[in-house]
């Protein structure tokens, strides 16, 4: 039987990117899913791609910011199945900007809402009922998040946040019988890129980076099923970001200048 055969799975930010591609790919196992985003529209939408598939669904629009919001989230999903075996903590958003023309104040703390806090307020809300179906806790974070990125200073503090969030509750949970994986993409083809906040603090509109070099959201989601199934503790989905995790111990200023050469050449 597949890993996730009758498994309640919940997916934040699950209405678009490696979000809805990870529903997507999970969905012909026949999970239970919970897919959350802040837009219902979409998130109906990828209901009923899931249940074309041979998944159960239903959506729960989410703002991951607000506490009380991801309390509910976790709620409902209990509520519509009767237990969490696997909480993904997806949703994100980024900046893409240098620090010295950054020009709108609370850009950091809107970024860090999103991907840190978010991703701690479900997992607090979701913890005991994981505990009682020994679950998964999926953690979405970046290669970002193993290294320093330039124009990405916010983004990567937040998943730097992420990484040492969630690695140490994995030394919480040790003896609980939940574990804990944490997926450090490198880019990814989603609309996050559109939506990076610039300098000006508005959504940039389009992609800053050339799509057709860097890994579709569907390749990723792939990387990650098997990730999950597994219980790896960490994925890296790239080949740069495997060895850099190496090479920034000995050789960092070899990874400061890959990491702004990434930058530049936009993938």
């Amino acid at each position: 039987m597949p890993a996730f055969t009758d498994n309640v799975v919940i997916i934040t930010g699950a209405s678009e990117g490696i979000g809805r591609a990870l529903a997507l790919a999970l969905a012909p196992q026949g999970p239970k899913l919970v897919v959350s985003a802040r837009s219902r529209e979409r998130l109906e939408s990828l209901v009923q791609e899931c249940r074309s598939l041979g998944a159960e669904a239903i959506a729960v629009a989410t703002d991951v910011t607000d506490e009380k919001q991801c309390r509910e989230l976790i709620r409902k999903a209990v509520a519509a199945f009767g237990r969490i075996d696997t909480l993904v903590a997806n949703a994100g958003a980024t900046m893409w900007t240098r620090l010295d023309e950054l020009e709108q104040e609370g850009v950091l703390e809107s970024v860090m809402a999103v991907n840190y806090f978010g991703a701690a307020y479900c997992t607090r809300a979701a913890l005991p009922y994981l505990k009682q179906t020994s679950g998964r806790i999926v953690a979405v974070a970046s290669v970002a998040g193993l290294t320093g990125v330039p124009e990405r200073t916010g983004y990567s503090a937040s998943k730097h946040a992420m990484v040492g969030f969630f690695d140490s509750l994995r030394i919480e949970l040790a003896d609980s019988g939940v574990t804990v994986t944490v997926i450090a993409p490198d880019f990814v083809v989603s609309q996050i890129h559109r939506r990076a906040i610039g300098a000006d603090g508005q959504p940039l509109g389009e992609s800053p980076m050339q799509e057709s070099k860097i890994m579709t959201a569907e390749e990723c989601a792939s990387l990650m099923v098997r990730a999950m199934e597994k219980r790896k503790r960490l994925l890296i989905t790239s080949l740069r970001g495997r060895v850099g995790r190496w090479f920034k111990l000995f050789a960092p200023g070899l990874i400061d200048r890959i990491a702004s050469r990434a930058i530049r050449q936009r993938h």
